[in-house]
């Protein structure tokens, strides 16, 4: 059973106005009298003052807060307009820029590896004698994004069982560098079981691990 005082202090605030109005307008029909009331005037009276001193507090809380918000915008637009103008002055050591606490310029760049993950293949089948391959990252499968320092995804494929056991048993198909990838068929591949294994390529040709095999027939 839903209590009859509301939750909100807003809603509290409205009802317990009405609630000492009402039942004071008519003490004799509620079976009180007036010294009943008393513990709970002097409980509203103690209420309305505390209630009116917070809403004040919170308005001047929230002025105050878009005032700071406000100030540290415009004391941040300032500072990055100085430290464009620091980064762009070749006499300035990154030792100064170090003690200063900005960005320090890395001009050695870092060999980034072979990928570490692997792709999601997701094969569309809705088109006759058509594959549509969807692949993202196992990092992050809902999302179109590569890896950071992937060119593209490998697709390799095995026409017909049994399902390949190793890489030898593949076929190249091509080197993507955007989801989807489309593959038609010809008609005497229809109803024919097309499994696809895929692997990511760094910008420098290296090759990540091989993705889970992905099987699909060939719709006719």
């Amino acid at each position: 059973m839903a209590d009859y005082i509301p939750r909100t202090d807003a809603n509290f605030d409205a009802w317990q106005t009405s609630f000492v109005a009402v039942v004071n307008g008519n003490l004799a029909g509620y079976g009180l009298v007036a010294g009943d009331m008393t513990p709970v005037t002097t409980a509203q009276t103690a209420w309305n003052s505390g209630f009116s001193a917070q809403q004040t507090a919170q308005a001047a809380a929230e002025a105050a807060t878009q005032t700071k918000d406000a100030n540290r915008e415009t004391l941040t637009a300032a500072i990055r307009a100085l430290v464009r103008k620091i980064q762009a002055t070749p006499s300035v050591s990154d030792t100064d820029k170090a003690a200063a606490g900005i960005t320090v310029p890395d001009t050695t760049p870092t060999p980034s590896g072979p990928p570490a993950t692997a792709p999601v293949g997701k094969v569309d089948t809705s088109q006759r004698l058509q594959h549509t391959i969807h692949f993202s990252d196992s990092a992050t499968p809902t999302s179109k994004a590569k890896p950071a320092g992937v060119r593209g995804c490998e697709i390799w494929m095995k026409v017909g069982t049994p399902p390949p056991t190793s890489a030898s048993d593949l076929a190249f198909v091509t080197l993507d560098t955007r989801t989807p990838h489309v593959i038609a068929f010809d008609g005497a591949d229809a109803n024919k079981t097309i499994t696809y294994w895929l692997r990511w390529v760094s910008t420098r040709g290296e090759t990540g691990p091989w993705s889970a095999a992905v099987s699909a027939t060939v719709s006719g």
